[in-house]
């Protein structure tokens, strides 16, 4: 593993190498890499490593036993994925987790964070902070999610989301990832672009 690419991650933020070096250790870090397609953690089972994209990206998704198929995110390159499940040690994971691509995942065991000789260690202090402050992150993130996607129709799910970008930018004109927007309201592309093309005909 590259010392010098992860530490650019929001994982290891403010953190020096030796402190990175020494927290790869006690973190028994592992690095894997799987093939586009290729199961990287699966829904039932339990975790207590969870996993750094350094390089590639993965799809978390959930699929059920009626072969239904729902992407939650995509994790890119330097994000963390599977983190809540490794803490918890004995959640059973809902989710699958998935190579979007050929990638390679660091994996870092939480096991030894419960160590209390390492409590008080700078690296240590640094790196739990770096993992709250993901933690509320995608906390956050996910509040957003849940309010733009509990309005009934498509119209106002779009709309709701868009409300929120303009807020955010102060402005009525932006820019937004296309596919970024169909995933966080939960939409079939089909269902998505008709939504649009309403939307654009209303001239909303």
């Amino acid at each position: 593993m590259n010392i010098q690419i992860i530490k650019k991650s929001k994982l290891f933020k403010n953190m020096e190498d030796e402190e990175i070096s020494l927290c790869l250790k006690l973190l028994n870090a592992k690095e894997k890499t799987f093939q586009k397609g290729e199961r990287i953690l699966s829904a039932g089972d339990k975790t207590k490593a969870f996993g750094l994209v350094c390089s590639g990206s993965v799809t978390v998704e959930i699929n059920d036993v009626w072969g239904n198929r729902n992407i939650l995110s995509h994790i890119g390159a330097l994000d963390i994925f599977a983190e809540t499940y490794a803490l918890l040690k004995n959640e059973t994971l809902l989710v699958d987790a998935y190579a979007n691509e050929c990638a390679k995942i660091l994996f870092l065991n939480t096991v030894d964070l419960d160590d209390t000789s390492q409590a008080n260690e700078m690296w240590a202090l640094k790196f739990i902070f770096n993992m709250l402050t993901i933690s509320a992150g995608k906390n956050l993130a996910l509040s957003k999610r849940s309010f733009h996607t509990s309005p009934k129709t498509i119209r106002d799910r779009v709309l709701s989301y868009l409300n929120t970008v303009s807020l955010q930018n102060h402005s009525v004109e932006f820019d937004i990832p296309f596919n970024n927007l169909r995933i966080i309201l939960m939409l079939t592309e089909v269902r998505f672009q008709t939504s649009l093309a309403s939307c654009k005909k209303k001239k909303l």
